[in-house]
């Protein structure tokens, strides 16, 4: 949680050297724990419901690219096939690692995004509030 209490969704590399973090919105922090911590429901979640979509009408999630970030706001891209065809569909990053928690398929960044990563260290350092004072001074990566 930021120091205004909003969700930090804190994504990490395959070897844990750098840190990108994203503020979200409750609602999809709350679905991220979920999916983290092994809970099922007894009703769907709307992302269950769009994976079930997809697999009725013969697509598949393939892949999570978070690709842009403009005017503080982080972008995401949805990669899906679909009888041979590849499909992108824009998504909310939140939303995006929902959907690869619960598919299992991978979640990337684009170079240009990993830009405004953290190194792991300087994370492990200092708290997030710390992290986030920076904004007032312009040098806080972290965005929505």
């Amino acid at each position: 949680m930021d120091p205004a209490e909003n969700p930090v969704l804190l994504l990490s590399d395959q070897d844990e050297t750098i840190i990108l973090p994203i503020g979200i919105g409750l609602t999809e922090a709350q679905a991220i724990s979920l999916k983290l911590e092994g809970h099922s429901l007894s009703r769907p979640l709307i992302y269950d419901l769009l994976i079930s979509i997809c697999e009725n009408l013969g697509g598949l999630i393939d892949k999570i690219v978070v690709n842009d970030m403009r005017q503080g706001t982080y972008y995401a891209q949805l990669y899906l096939q679909n009888a041979g065809k590849e499909i992108i569909i824009d998504t909310r990053p939140s939303d995006a690692v929902v959907l690869a928690l619960t598919t299992g398929c991978p979640l990337y960044i684009t170079p240009e995004v990993a830009k405004h990563s953290l190194p792991l260290e300087e994370v492990m350092r200092e708290s997030i509030e710390d992290i986030i004072s920076r904004e007032d001074d312009g040098s806080s990566n972290l965005l929505h």
